[in-house]
């Protein structure tokens, strides 16, 4: 046999066998993907914050207007952070500074007002 003859035979049957593995995965990917579907979770039910948050990202922009969406999105905050006060959840009833330790504006002179020179002075 000529060795031209025999690559040629050799290259034919290395592509046969390729093609059958191919063909054997591909059914047997097949198999396990409907088994694996067929032992998912069910789905649970969705409650009612689960829809009224799907209902305020659909509103887009204007559901940061909507009073019953910043209410949807304060539990779903609450139930996150697994807060069982809902009122620690609400915000301050004072308002809080930045730096508490700084002077207020009450405590700072008047930038307006006219410098006196102090006495002793030229």
């Amino acid at each position: 046999m000529d060795g031209k003859i025999l690559a040629r035979l050799c290259a034919v049957a290395f592509v046969a066998i390729a093609i059958v593995a191919m063909v054997t995965e591909i059914k047997r990917s097949d198999d396990r993907q409907d088994g694996f579907a067929a032992e998912t979770r069910p789905v649970r039910k969705r409650d009612h914050l689960d829809t009224e948050l799907s209902r305020c990202s659909s509103l887009g922009e204007a559901g940061s207007r909507d009073a019953s969406c910043l209410k949807a999105w304060a539990e779903n905050r609450r139930r996150f952070l697994g807060q069982t006060d809902p009122a620690a959840s609400s915000a301050p009833a004072a308002p809080t500074t930045l730096f508490p330790n700084a002077p207020g504006v009450a405590d700072q002179p008047d930038p307006v007002a006219p410098i006196t020179s102090q006495a002793g002075e030229h």
